[in-house]
């Protein structure tokens, strides 16, 4: 069980309090009117250094400059020689004016160094970060796979820096896309926890609520870096990715056997997830998507659900236990030294995802289906992910965001727009090496057992079913709606 006792305090921006089921959490709602509070956020850093230009640490770099302007410069750090450089150039960062430059060079420059390169490469080079950085200054993370990695060999952070995290709980496009694109909308952007895992300086606290802020989190939760990374990768390898990954090619295959045409089969499966189904989790929650079918809808709903809730259940306990006995970082690391060898191949040339690129083609937005089965087996298993991160003790904001509002407000409307198939390919490498571990999983249980309980000539037991309509989530998530930006995301 994780520790449920976090508060936090802080001299910068108002904290309150948000009564989610039977807990309290604290919370700080973000906003552009914020960011003159910034520079007292930042007291005493006059650098920040961005390592990385994958999608966060693109991302992330340009949100704070432009959050920023001219009071804290904000350096991206890079390997030299880096393929990056050149893109870092195009969205006007230069090592003219010291806002570009070889990565270990701008870490021991920087007051505020925020470490952002991939997961196998945090694994290789973290003593030579290390050692670059300055005592008293702050070590940022955006995910707590680091931790993870240095508690299984026995190692830890420098005790002489803070060390935070910040994990906007949405994929680096989106962390850019919903900041420029919610331009004139107070607070547009992407949710965020934040974690405190050492205070050297009494600085912490405000500097990553500051760095939230500045990212254009509509409001920043608390977390610890612990909890932060079980739920995290769990959530990837269940129905953030993995998961959605594996229901889709199941039901896809389910409704060609049952005759319908390969157009009309991904309609009714990946369309209808990606689409309709998650538009309303979004704005409605799960319990709102059920009460807008009609009476026979929610029969069909139901009955889904009971069959697709114990496989969710069983398979992301499972992705949890690997996750936090160290298993799951462990394949991340030794994956990294075979990829030059054995690198990662596309799954968008299989039939399925063919077909897809032609539905997107002729997408009538008006026309995909809500279809009913889709939408109770997506849901029992987004349900079952939130059902383990409870039983384990999880806050529920983390629960929320991590189950929920990521995949429906952040990586869904990627697929929608791209394509699960995109996605899968051109995530991050944890990310990516999690779906194609547990994706046929997700698949093969529905196929073999799902389906089977709802084609029988027995009732379904809708036991889990039962537990649906009252379940604490539907009020966790009407209270996270009321901090959700008017923004939709949109993508090109």
């Amino acid at each position: 069980m994780q520790d449920q006792t976090l508060d936090f305090e802080t001299s910068v921006f108002d904290k309150e309090y948000i009564t989610l089921g039977d807990r309290r959490e604290a919370i700080v709602r973000g906003g552009r009117h914020l960011f003159e509070r910034l520079p007292q956020a930042f007291d005493g850093v006059r650098q920040i250094g961005v390592i990385g230009w994958g999608p966060q640490g693109s991302a992330q770099a340009q949100n704070l400059r432009d959050s920023l302007g001219n009071t804290v410069r904000v350096t991206v750090g890079l390997r030299e020689g880096s393929s990056s450089m050149q893109e870092a150039r195009a969205a006007g960062f230069c090592e003219q004016d010291g806002t570009l430059g070889e990565m270990y060079e701008v870490i021991a420059a920087s007051d505020m160094v925020l470490l952002l390169i991939a997961d196998s490469a945090l694994a290789t080079l973290y003593e030579q970060v290390f050692a670059a950085l300055r005592p008293g200054t702050t070590l940022g993370l955006s995910h707590g796979f680091l931790l993870g990695h240095l508690s299984q060999i026995g190692a830890g952070f420098p005790t002489d820096v803070d060390v935070i995290a910040v994990c906007p709980k949405g994929m680096g496009a989106s962390v850019r896309a919903l900041y420029v694109q919610g331009a004139d909308v107070n607070g547009a952007g992407i949710n965020a926890s934040f974690a405190v895992h050492q205070d050297r300086t009494g600085h912490a606290t405000d500097r990553a609520l500051g760095w939230s802020v500045a990212l254009g989190a509509p409001y920043t939760f608390q977390t610890t870096l612990h909890s932060e990374y079980l739920s995290d990768l769990s959530g990837e390898r269940a129905v953030l990715l993995a998961g959605v990954h594996g229901i889709v090619e199941s039901l896809y295959r389910r409704y060609r056997d049952q005759g319908l045409s390969e157009h009309d089969a991904f309609r009714h499966s990946a369309e209808s997830v990606t689409g309709p189904i998650s538009s309303l989790i979004s704005k409605s929650g799960l319990d709102g998507l059920y009460r807008s079918l009609d009476a026979d809808g929610r029969e069909v709903f139901a009955d889904a659900y009971s069959a697709a809730y114990p496989v969710g259940l069983e398979l992301t306990h499972e992705i949890y236990d690997e996750v936090r006995s160290g298993n799951e970082i462990s394949g991340v690391v030794m994956a990294g030294r075979r990829l030059a060898r054995f690198p990662m191949g596309k799954i968008d040339d299989a039939t399925m995802w063919q077909v897809g690129q032609k539905v997107r083609a002729d997408r009538v937005p008006s026309e995909i289906p809500l279809d009913p089965f889709t939408a109770g087996v997506f849901c029992g298993v987004m349900m079952a992910q939130v059902d383990t991160l409870i039983e384990f003790g999880h806050p529920y904001s983390e629960i929320a965001n991590e189950s929920v509002i990521e995949a429906v407000d952040s990586l869904n409307p990627y697929m929608h727009a791209r394509g699960v198939a995109y996605m899968v390919d051109n995530c991050s490498t944890t990310a990516r090496l999690g779906a194609r571990k547990w994706a046929p999983r997700f698949d093969y249980l529905l196929t073999q057992q799902a389906y089977p309980a709802i084609d029988s000539k027995e009732p379904v037991d809708r036991t889990s079913f039962d537990a649906f309509e009252g379940h604490v989530l539907h009020d966790v998530l009407r209270v996270c709606a009321e901090l959700r930006p008017s923004v939709d995301i949109y993508v090109g």
